[in-house]
């Protein structure tokens, strides 16, 4: 059976209304079709748990590879923008045997004891951001939130401070380039922007090739140097993992600590309770994340003619696994739209993936917002936003990340 329509509007998954709060529509389609067509654009969401699932057991059907993207096109109607040669095949875009090459050489790097061993650093970054902002009385809290993740993954990769700035610029392309309604001119800027990163990397990475430094501790550069040097990679993809943890090193987690500083606003009893015990503050990380996770979904391509939750899928088509409507799926979660601190299970989300391709970020992801939320609820009295003033989010299908979150503060 051919899937069905999600939606008698195709174009709904771009309006305004379902990016600002994306849940009721994706409540809607996990409910009546949890496989379900865009259009005729031959992009399928696989919205519930078991699909899902499913889905990512089935790397013989399944591809991970990134090929192409939906797009609002000229005529208004969902359509996919095709990458061609371009399409992406680095790391968590990689299917077998590359991938596994690939998360090898990056994973050393990003292992729980390497990563909670800059929690003196990262508290330090997240201090200096929030001074100022704390002094003026609050404001938009946004750019605080992109700075620890942009100095957090930039260090990691062992490039120089000084260009912090420039982190947090480069770390934000991603999500705006699969946001689905990119105007041709944003998209040759993203280009241009990322040609930019690109030259910048490979001068960094040619400094690591000269000189290569090996073992668990040295910045991922010298490792991915190293992988070049034993055969395992070659330059191009070495740079397409730099460019790849630029965005989910930096924009993923800056999605979430937006997302967790938005909810505490909202709601200034939970603010005190986290500040009274200080130690569910990481089951309320859990919470952000699972409620809100900073990419909705995930592409996965379709190899060849098959079926997934009974719904007919052609080779070529695409699926989009909304992380965001499992979260919520009631099948597998109690009160599943509730923040709860006392969850059995509080890992238990799809926020970061599963499987082989599980988030080798997560761990960084954690300590970040864990580190920000307690340096902003240490700092302050009470936080909230102002009367008449609104968070925006970023105008994507893809990626959950506020452009805007106004705030007042009191210390």
């Amino acid at each position: 059976m051919r899937a069905p329509l999600c939606s008698a509007d195709p174009g709904e998954i771009f309006t305004r209304e379902v990016i600002e709060n994306p849940h009721p529509f994706y409540a809607r389609v996990r409910s009546e079709h949890p496989v379900s067509r865009i259009g005729e654009s031959g992009v399928h969401l696989v919205a519930s748990w078991a699909s899902i699932d499913e889905a990512l057991r089935r790397d013989d059907d399944f591809s991970a590879n990134l090929t192409g993207v939906l797009v609002r096109g000229e005529d208004g109607l969902p359509a996919i923008f095709e990458f061609g040669d371009g399409a992406s095949q680095v790391i968590a875009t990689a299917d077998e045997p590359h991938h596994a090459v690939h998360r090898a050489l990056a994973q050393p790097r990003l292992t729980p004891r390497r990563i909670h061993a800059l929690e003196p650093r990262m508290r330090a970054w997240t201090r200096e951001a929030l001074a100022p902002w704390l002094a003026a009385g609050g404001g938009d809290f946004v750019p605080v939130g992109e700075t620890v993740p942009a100095r957090s993954i930039a260090h990691l990769l062992g490039l120089p401070d000084r260009d912090v700035q420039r982190y947090r610029t480069w770390a934000m392309m991603g999500g705006d380039m699969l946001a689905g309604s990119v105007r041709v001119e944003q998209l040759t800027g993203f280009a241009r922007e990322t040609g930019r990163l690109v030259e910048y990397l490979r001068e960094h990475l040619g400094a690591a090739l000269a000189a290569p430094e090996r073992g668990p501790d040295t910045p991922l550069l010298h490792a991915l140097a190293c992988g070049i040097r034993d055969g395992k990679i070659g330059i191009e993809a070495a740079l397409g993992i730099g460019v790849i943890l630029f965005g989910a090193g930096g924009e993923s987690t800056s999605g979430l600590i937006g997302s967790a500083v938005r909810l505490l606003a909202l709601d200034p009893a939970l603010a005190d309770r986290l500040r009274a015990d200080p130690d569910r503050i990481p089951a309320f990380v859990e919470e952000a994340v699972r409620l809100e996770p900073p990419f909705k979904f995930h592409y996965r391509l379709v190899k060849r003619r098959c079926e997934l939750g009974g719904a007919r899928l052609d080779a070529g088509d695409r699926l989009m696994l909304l992380w965001a409507a499992a979260n919520r799926d009631p099948t597998v979660f109690d009160d599943p739209d509730a923040l709860r601190l006392d969850r059995r299970h509080p890992k238990q989300h799809l926020s970061f993936g599963r499987g082989s391709h599980f988030c080798i970020g997560a761990p960084l992801a954690r300590l970040e917002a864990r580190i920000v939320v307690e340096e902003l609820l240490a700092s302050t009295r009470r936080f909230a936003i102002p009367p008449g003033a609104s968070p925006v989010h970023a105008h994507s299908i893809f990626v959950r990340r506020l452009d805007r979150l106004p705030l007042e503060v009191e210390c």
